[in-house]
């Protein structure tokens, strides 16, 4: 890789990066300081590709809520600590949580915990429960959703 960059080569560069999949301010910061760009070169450059709508928070914070719900069957807490870990701010990640309509949020945590309650193997009933729960809490979903869901998934085992 080439070690000096442009300014006129960098945004060349960084509007392909931006185009090729939607991206959060700190991805395109950290891609520009790996490209050795001075801290003006970036605000500079980061200003064009706003201007030019290659970067757009809102659009990435809801595209990433889409994306990882649908894909990875993620729930609202991961989707909004992986948002906040990114830097985008408290009104964004509500207003990208709006993307996913609540049938489909339901459908999908309904389906997933259908299917890995019947995917684990353990006899022993509180073992399972912890092992369920533990990996819906990973996946994201709120707990108060789990413990409904284990308790009917329990009635309707015994």
């Amino acid at each position: 890789m080439k070690e000096v960059f442009t300014i006129k080569e960098a945004i060349h560069k960084i509007e392909h990066y931006c185009a090729y999949q939607e991206r959060c301010h700190e991805e395109v910061e950290q891609k520009l300081r790996s490209m050795k760009m001075d801290s003006d070169e970036i605000d500079q450059i980061i200003t064009h590709l706003i201007q030019d709508n290659f970067l757009n928070e809102e659009r990435f914070a809801c595209s990433f809520a889409r994306g990882k719900h649908r894909i990875k069957h993620w729930g609202k807490t991961r989707i909004t600590n992986e948002l906040k870990f990114r830097g985008i701010n408290q009104t964004l990640i509500t207003i990208a949580l709006k993307e996913i309509s609540s049938e489909e949020y339901y459908s999908t945590f309904d389906t997933l915990a259908n299917r890995h309650w019947e995917s684990i193997q353990e006899k022993n009933l509180l073992k399972k429960r912890k092992k369920f729960c533990d990996f819906m809490l990973r996946r994201g979903f709120e707990s108060n959703l789990i413990y409904d869901k284990v308790r009917e998934l329990e009635n309707t085992e015994s």
